[in-house]
């Protein structure tokens, strides 16, 4: 077994590397962009090595300087996770060539399985069944149109070397097929470095079900069950779950044989995934056609764990230093059901939009048993634009599906973040959505049902306003009794906040914005308690609060624990399995808020111009493209909010742009 070894990665996946090392007694080096000279996966290893400025190719990407910290550390394996170098045969290629063991499968898998068309040649010869499409060589865009037409729309491209829900379009129809192509290979270039392209036909309501295969250096290859990961946003999974619904065990053989099938078809070893896509009809006559293999650890590998009761990562670092499989394919059992949400710092009521900034206030649920949280951040960290925006994978386990959907709920409403926007909301409402609890799936879950999971904006409870003032007198409170503790004199009755006055009572207003309505919470200070009245309805509430913000809530006799956050003038209140965000208004400011220049069309995210659409002077009509932004690896682009003229762009291809910066100057048509 290894000494010490490298990890080729960040975030998330490093610090699970690094857990699963220092359970077996290996050291770790961890490598670091300047972006990350503080991140958790830095703090948590041995040792760390700065590769280079936050542009992960000129850092992560960089082969020669991963290799050198490795040489120079004394590290004796690579571990490469998931993303970045993880599927890249030079970077294999290059470990072996500098006697460095590559904690993944050899160079010529990769090979075989890093090319989607070439796969799907290779699996066509070892008898395992294909997605109609073309996978050839030809890349000239107009035969490309040919062969779509030829297929049947809707069809889907799909970079040859892709992965992770990038450089992948759906055509409906023949007119939009250029456009899209050239979408979808200029983010190929952008994410991986090739722009080859394969078009394959849409299955209509598809289930994305993967296989997990482990194989060894002595001939012996297992699966280790299945995952549905069909619930996805942008060809991206959002909630993973294992076993799969529906699947029986004449189905499961069948597709795990053929995962076998196609890990031994190229020599495979160590852990890797057999993607497949199932039709409409597969719980009825189990067709099932092969997408693609991922030649490394999946991001949803948790799952696999919590039924298994096995430690994947072990699993590698063993079988990559010479051992055999730890357990035949009739010792592995499922016990249970596992789900598994991405928690990221997004904003699911805008299309999903990257978040960036600091984790003021992070508090995850209690881990144990049925919760498992794996994380690459904590409070305090920044969720910066150069990276993946993943916060957290929220995985739970429990004895059946219907026991680990509650468990994700009551996981999921324990969960606190502010300073960013994020998807946990979102995921309650999908994991309680009627047809992803009733197990009817398939990738287009999430469009089908928008009108449950983006529900028109609700009012705010008067019971939030309640908890919200509490918080602020409670809050006062307890500044007061600070500061009273630095003065000479500290139990002088005049630093009190008790609302004491004499023969009267003392009373105020507090004010709170949600969104445009201004809402008036009036106070009266009673002994020991407050009388808080909304409207002209009325409670008796007291409380505790602590220094996290926990908040022990009393409102006419009735209790419940509740979360109340102050930052930036924001009051952000969890309870009862929901947030909300507030402003807290200053009566006596009269400052008026920021906003963009009038005309002018603003950034969502910060990012990089990769492509002005329309040209200066043009007239165009509402939805037209204007303006192509990349961030976090992803094209957002600028439409017309109407018909109108592109008066001026004010930055050209290329340029960083910060969060709410104006693009194009933008005359609305009389």
């Amino acid at each position: 077994m290894f000494d010490k070894i490298l990890i080729a990665n960040r975030g998330e996946i490093a610090c699970r590397v690094i857990k699963t090392a220092r359970r077996m007694g290996i050291k770790t080096v961890a490598v670091y962009s300047e972006a990350d000279a503080n991140a958790r996966h830095v703090r948590l290893a041995d040792e760390a090595v700065l590769i280079g400025p936050a542009a992960v190719r000129e850092s992560y990407l960089v082969i020669d300087k991963i290799i050198a910290a490795a040489k120079a550390t004394g590290a004796q394996a690579i571990h490469p996770g998931y993303g970045f170098l993880s599927e890249n045969e030079d970077f294999c290629h290059a470990c072996e060539r500098e006697g460095i063991v590559f904690i993944g499968p050899p160079v010529s898998a990769i090979r075989a399985m890093g090319s989607k068309s070439e796969a799907k040649k290779l699996m066509e010869a070892a008898g395992v069944p294909l997605t109609p499409g073309y996978h050839g060589d030809d890349q000239e865009p107009t035969y490309l149109h040919q062969q779509a037409d030829a297929i049947g729309y809707p069809v889907l491209i799909k970079a040859a070397a892709g992965g992770g829900g990038k450089g992948m379009r759906l055509v409906e129809q023949s007119a939009d097929f250029i456009d899209l192509l050239a979408s979808c290979k200029r983010e190929a270039i952008s994410s991986f470095g090739d722009d080859h392209v394969l078009v394959e036909k849409y299955i209509t309501k598809p289930r994305h079900i993967e296989i997990q295969v482990f194989g060894d250096t002595h001939g012996n290859v297992v699966y280790l069950f299945e995952r549905d990961c069909s619930v996805q946003r942008r060809h991206q999974k959002v909630l993973e779950e294992a076993p799969a619904p529906g699947m029986t065990l004449e189905r499961r053989a069948a597709m795990g044989k053929a995962a076998v099938d196609a890990a031994k078809a190229v020599g495979y070893v160590g852990a890797g995934t057999v993607e497949f896509i199932a039709s409409e009809s597969f719980t009825q006559d189990g067709s099932f056609y092969f997408m693609e293999m991922n030649t490394r650890l999946q991001v949803e590998h948790p799952v696999t764990e919590m039924i298994t009761g096995l430690d994947l990562v072990e699993w590698q670092l063993r079988v990559a230093s010479g051992e055999k499989l730890p357990l035949a394919q009739e010792q592995l059992q499922i016990r249970g059901h596992a789900l598994e949400a991405r928690i990221y710092a997004e904003d699911p009521a805008k299309g999903f939009l990257p978040s960036t900034g600091r984790l003021v206030h992070l508090a995850p649920p209690a881990e144990g048993l049925h919760v498992r949280v794996d994380t690459g951040v904590e409070e305090g960290d920044e969720i910066s634009p150069h990276y993946d925006p993943m916060i957290a994978k929220l995985i739970v386990w429990d004895i059946n599906r219907d026991r680990a959907l509650a468990r994700m709920l009551q996981a999921l409403a324990d969960y606190r973040v502010v300073g960013v926007a994020n998807n946990i909301e979102f995921l309650s409402r999908l994991t309680a959505c009627p047809a992803f609890a009733g197990a009817d799936l398939d990738t287009g879950l999430i469009e089908r049902e928008k009108a449950y999971l983006f529900p028109a904006e609700e009012g705010v409870p008067d019971e939030v306003l309640q908890i919200a003032a509490l918080a602020e007198l409670l809050r006062e409170t307890a500044l007061a009794d600070k500061r009273a503790q630095r003065t000479a004199d500290a139990r002088s009755p005049w630093h009190a906040r008790d609302g004491w006055r004499m023969n009267a009572t003392a009373r105020r207003t507090l004010l709170f914005r949600a969104g445009e309505t201004e809402h008036a919470v009036d106070v009266a200070y009673l002994p020991g308690a407050y009388r808080l009245t909304i409207d002209g309805r009325s409670v008796e509430a007291r409380g505790e609060l602590n220094a996290r913000g926990l908040l022990r809530v009393e409102l006419d006799g009735t209790r419940m624990d509740a979360t109340v956050i102050a930052a930036a003038g924001r009051r952000h209140v969890f309870a009862k399995g929901r947030a909300w965000q507030l402003a807290a208004v200053d009566p006596l400011h009269h400052g008026g808020e920021g906003g963009g220049a009038e005309g002018g069309l603003l950034a969502p995210m910060p990012g990089k111009v990769i492509a002005l659409v329309a040209a200066e002077g043009a007239k165009v009509e509402k939805g037209a493209p204007l303006l192509i932004l990349e961030a976090m690896k992803m094209e957002h682009t600028i439409t017309a909010p109407s018909a109108g003229t592109v008066k001026a762009f004010r930055f050209g291809v290329g340029d960083q742009v910060g969060d709410g910066a104006e693009l194009v100057e933008f005359e609305v048509a009389a």
